[in-house]
């Protein structure tokens, strides 16, 4: 790597762990940079989600340290999600890449026009073993497929059952996010790393940053004009990675 990809991955990392604790769509920077950098789309791939568990393991070290968390709860939610992201994994790892790129175009739009839409003001509760049923684990089954094989902008599906169905309030949707992501990318990252589709020095020099951003998105409490400033932030990046993705 030379100096400039070095940092090139820091800065994004540390972009991009931020925004993936506090929001969704940082694998929406991470993922098309690893691939401007030369690395196949499924190399790519696999390369991300070494950042991922690292920031993810960062993010449920720092909500726990502050007291915030469900361990059986979390566990409940993360084995439909660990069994689905085996499966997208391991589509992963088979799926051309003419075919993957246009998933990672569809994706960033779609992730996109949801950050867009206003986020409802509900009466939100506890979360608690007893409200989970069928639907919810089956749930947790798809986001983990999708994660599994592709992770770009999974948090915005965690928003729609955590926080909209099961109403539980949006702090701790993050805290039970992190901890559920970072169960299913384990076997995920194993099995992108069993057909060679990691390159580890990458992963690596990314998670760096994604762990300075993840540290500093658990220490902070942004304000709702804050939380807009870095929606708004993410989405210009974004449309400036698909103009690339697109068009050249």
């Amino acid at each position: 790597m030379t100096i400039g990809e070095v940092l090139a991955l820091l800065g994004i990392g540390g972009v991009a762990g931020f925004i993936n604790v506090l929001s969704a769509g940082g694998s929406m920077l991470t993922l098309p940079l690893l691939m401007f950098l030369g690395l196949p789309p499924q190399v790519a791939n696999g390369t991300n989600r070494v950042a991922i568990t690292l920031q993810s393991v960062t993010a449920v070290s720092g909500f726990r340290r502050m007291g915030h968390g469900n361990l059986k709860v979390s566990l409940y939610l993360a084995v439909p999600a660990v069994i689905g992201s085996l499966l997208g994994a391991w589509m992963a790892t088979r799926v051309p890449d003419a075919i993957f790129e246009l998933v990672l175009v569809l994706a960033m739009i779609g992730v996109s026009v949801f950050m867009l839409l206003p986020q409802p003001k509900l009466d939100t509760r506890p979360l608690t073993t007893e409200r989970l049923g069928p639907v919810i684990f089956l749930a947790m089954f798809l986001i983990g497929l999708y994660g599994g094989f592709i992770q770009v902008g999974v948090g915005a599906l965690f928003l729609v059952v955590l926080y909209r169905i099961l109403k539980i309030d949006l702090p701790q949707v993050n805290v039970f996010k992190v901890s559920i992501i970072l169960l299913y990318t384990v076997p995920a990252l194993l099995i992108f790393a069993l057909n060679d589709q990691v390159r580890w020095g990458m992963g690596l020099t990314l998670a760096v940053g994604n762990i300075v951003g993840a540290f500093l998105a658990v220490k902070v409490n942004l304000s709702s004009q804050g939380a807009r400033w870095v929606k708004w932030l993410t989405l210009v990046m974004v449309a400036a990675i698909l103009i690339r993705l697109i068009f050249y």
